[in-house]
């Protein structure tokens, strides 16, 4: 069985092996980019993201103009999602959604 003494040196030395190969193998990564860069003519400037068209269908929570109005309350309803209980209701009692289009 080990000492302690023994499994902290072992540590310790792991510790130095891992961080000299993650700063290897970061040298390596950052040396393959440089060269990819140079074979296609790429700048820094190039891989911004900025001023890129944002992809459809990103953002979401976006907000929906109302197509459905409680005329009683001023509650609406876009017409996504699940219908509010009040329009529910309403339309249990006999009335049309189309009562409540804005």
């Amino acid at each position: 069985m080990s000492s302690l003494q023994d499994l902290l040196a072992k540590r310790a030395a792991l510790e130095q092996e891992i961080e000299a190969t993650q700063k290897r193998e970061r040298q390596d990564a950052i040396a393959k980019v440089k060269s990819i860069m140079a074979e296609y003519g790429l700048t820094v400037a190039d891989l911004s993201t900025k001023g890129a068209a944002p992809k459809a269908g990103v953002g979401k929570g976006t907000k929906v103009a109302p197509k459905y109005r409680n005329s009683a309350t001023g509650e609406t309803w876009s017409g996504r999602g699940l219908q509010p209980n009040w329009l529910k209701a309403a339309i249990a009692s006999g009335k049309k959604l189309d009562d409540f289009a804005l």
